[in-house]
C-alpha cells in the first residue's frame, strides 16, 4: 500500500509519462513511432496513430492504462483524436501538478475542471458552422473533414484522393454506420495514388479450375462444410482389409456418399458454391459437370462478410432446402489486380456494400493507410449521424480557453486557478502541432492568443504554410461530434486519476491444496 502524498505523486508521473510518449505523433508534420514485437517472428509496425502505439506497447502501471483505455474507447467511439485525447489529458494533469504545490485541495481543482468545461462546451457550440443541409453542400463538408483526418497520416500527400474514397465509400451507406458494408483490401504493388474503390464485393480466391469465370445471375449458396472424404478422425485408429476389393469397396462407398452430399446441395437450385473449407477434385468435378462454379476455402471475415453483403445464410447442413436462405447477385467474375486473380461481386442485394483497394510498396505502408483509411470512415460516420461541425486550425482551443479565462475573472475563490489551468491546457494542443511541425510555438501561440482577445476574431494557425490566418481562407474543418468528445473524455480519464489518493496491491490467493 502506497501513502496519499506517494500515491498522488506516482499517478501523476504514470499519466504523464504515458501522454509523453505520444506527443510527437500530434499534428501533420507529426513523426512516426516504429513497434517491433518480441518473439520468433518478428513483426515491425511503423504509425503515428496514438490508439495503435499505446496497445502495443507493454503497459503495467495500472494509472497509465486509463489513459490506453480512454485512447481505445476514443477510436471506438469515433475513429480519430486518439492522440489528442490522451495528449490533453496528460497537460489538464500537468497543470495539476502546479495547482498541488499551490495548495489546492483534489476537490476543489476537479470542481474547476467541471465548470470550465461546462463553459467550453458552451462556447464549442456557439462557434458551429451553420452550412447548407443540401447533398452537394454536405459531401463538400465530408471531404474537408477527411482531409483533416488525413492530414497527419502516411498518406498526407494522396490525401485528396484518399478523402473522395472515404467520402464515397460513406456516403453510399446512407445513414448506417455498418462497416463491415466497406470492405478493405491491401495488396502490394504500385502506389497508394492507384487505390480505388469498386461497388459489390471483392473476395480473395479463384475460381475453381474448369469453370466460366463469369456468371451473370447468380444464385448463391454460402457453407461451411467438409468437402472431402469423410475419414475416420479417431486417433490411432485402424482399418484392416484381406482384399484390395474391400479397399476399393470403402472407397467407393466414400464417394457415394460425397456425391449424395454434393446432388443435395445443387439441388437447391443454384449455380455458385462457396465453401468456407477446401473443396476437393471429386466435389468440384461434380459441380463443374452440373454448371455450378465452386470457390473454396474463403477465409471465414471474408464469408462472414460476404453472407451480409448477400443477405444470405452460412448453412453446414442441406437436408432442407427450402429453409435455406440463398444469395443472388447480377454479376460474378473474376478480376486481376496487380497480378492477383479476385473474385468480384457486384449488382448484390445490400447495394450500398463497397470494396476500397489498397495499393502500397511494403505491407507496413499498406497497414498503416488502412489504419488511416478506417480512421477516417469512422469520423466521417459520427459527422453523418451528427453533421454539426467548425473550424480547426486551432481556432475552437483558443476561442474556448478565452471563454474560460474571462469567466474565471468573474469566479471568487481558489476554483479560478483551476479553471485557468484548464484554459492552459486548450492552447497546449496548437503550441504541440507547432512544435511537431518545427516552429516556435511559444511566438506563435502568443500572437494567436493576442489575436483572440479582440471579439470576434477568426485566426487561425496553418502549419503546413507557417502563417495566420482566417480560418474561412484556411478551410480546415473538423467534425463537432470528434472535439467535443476529445474534451470530455480528458476530462473524466484527469478527474480519474486525480481522485486516487491511496493505491493497494493485492496479494495473490493460494491454491487450494488438493
Amino acid at each position: 500500500m502506497l501513502k496519499k502524498k506517494s500515491a498522488a505523486k506516482i499517478s501523476l508521473l504514470a499519466a504523464i509519462a504515458t501522454a509523453e510518449l505520444v506527443k510527437s505523433t500530434l499534428g501533420p508534420r507529426g513523426m512516426d513511432k516504429l513497434l517491433k514485437s518480441k518473439g520468433k517472428e518478428t513483426e515491425i509496425t511503423v504509425t503515428n496513430d496514438g490508439a495503435t502505439v499505446l496497445k502495443s506497447i507493454l503497459i503495467e502501471n495500472p494509472v497509465a492504462k486509463i489513459l490506453v483505455d480512454i485512447s481505445m474507447i476514443q477510436d471506438n467511439d469515433v475513429g480519430d483524436g486518439t492522440t489528442s485525447v490522451v495528449i490533453l489529458a496528460g497537460e489538464l494533469l500537468k497543470e495539476s501538478e502546479k495547482l498541488f504545490e499551490q495548495k489546492l485541495h483534489v476537490m476543489t481543482i476537479v470542481a474547476g475542471f467541471r465548470e470550465a468545461n461546462e463553459i467550453a462546451h458552451r462556447k464549442l457550440e456557439t462557434i458551429v458552422l451553420k452550412r447548407g443541409r443540401d447533398h452537394l453542400s454536405f459531401r463538400q463538408d465530408l471531404i474537408e473533414i477527411a482531409n483533416t483526418t488525413l492530414a497527419s497520416k502516411i498518406v498526407a500527400q494522396n490525401s485528396s484522393h484518399f478523402a473522395l474514397l472515404a467520402t464515397d465509400a460513406v456516403l453510399r451507406l446512407r445513414g448506417s454506420r455498418d462497416t463491415d458494408m466497406i470492405q478493405i483490401i491491401k495488396k502490394t504493388g504500385g502506389s497508394l495514388r492507384d487505390s480505388f474503390i469498386d461497388e459489390g464485393f471483392i473476395l480473395d480466391k479463384k475460381i475453381g479450375v474448369g469453370q466460366p469465370c463469369c456468371l451473370k445471375n447468380a444464385i448463391i449458396l454460402v457453407a461451411n462444410t467438409q468437402m472431402d472424404c469423410d475419414k475416420i478422425k479417431i486417433h490411432g485408429a485402424k482399418v484392416k482389409s484381406d482384399t484390395m476389393m474391400d479397399v476399393a469397396d470403402i472407397e467407393a462407398a466414400e464417394k457415394a456418399k460425397l456425391k449424395s452430399k454434393c446432388d443435395k446441395i445443387i439441388s437447391h437450385g443454384i449455380n455458385c458454391f462457396i465453401n468456407r473449407q477446401l473443396i476437393y477434385d471429386y466435389p468440384e468435378q461434380i459441380f463443374t459437370n452440373n454448371n455450378v462454379v465452386s470457390i473454396e476455402h474463403a477465409d471465414f471475415d471474408g464469408i462472414e462478410r460476404l453472407s451480409k453483403v448477400l443477405e444470405c445464410d452460412i448453412v453446414s447442413t442441406f437436408e432442407t432446402p427450402r429453409a435455406t436462405k440463398l444469395g443472388r447477385c447480377k454479376l460474378i467474375e473474376e478480376i486481376f489486380i496487380g497480378t492477383n486473380n479476385m473474385i468480384h461481386f457486384s449488382g448484390v442485394e445490400k447495394g450500398e456494400a463497397c470494396t476500397i483497394v489498397l495499393r502500397g510498396a511494403s505491407s507496413q505502408i499498406l497497414e498503416e493507410a488502412e489504419r488511416s483509411l478506417h480512421d477516417t470512415i469512422c469520423v466521417l460516420m459520427a459527422t453523418v449521424e451528427d453533421f454539426r461541425v467548425i473550424y480547426g486550425a486551432g481556432f475552437p482551443e483558443m476561442q474556448m480557453a478565452r471563454a474560460i479565462d474571462i469567466a474565471a475573472l468573474n469566479t471568487s475563490g481558489k476554483k479560478s486557478l483551476a479553471m485557468q489551468s484548464f484554459a492552459n491546457s486548450l492552447r497546449q494542443i496548437p503550441a504541440i502541432v507547432v512544435d511537431n511541425a518545427g516552429l516556435d510555438s511559444s511566438e506563435i501561440v502568443t500572437a494567436l492568443r493576442s489575436a483572440h482577445d479582440v471579439a470576434g476574431c477568426r485566426m487561425g494557425f496553418d502549419v503546413l504554410r507557417g502563417e495566420l490566418d482566417t480560418v474561412e481562407r484556411l478551410g480546415i474543418i473538423e467534425s463537432y461530434k470528434v472535439k467535443e468528445k476529445i474534451i470530455q473524455a480528458a476530462l473524466e480519464a484527469a478527474e480519474c486519476v486525480l481522485r486516487i489518493d491511496y493505491i493497494f496491491r493485492n496479494t495473490p490467493k493460494e491454491r487450494a491444496r488438493r
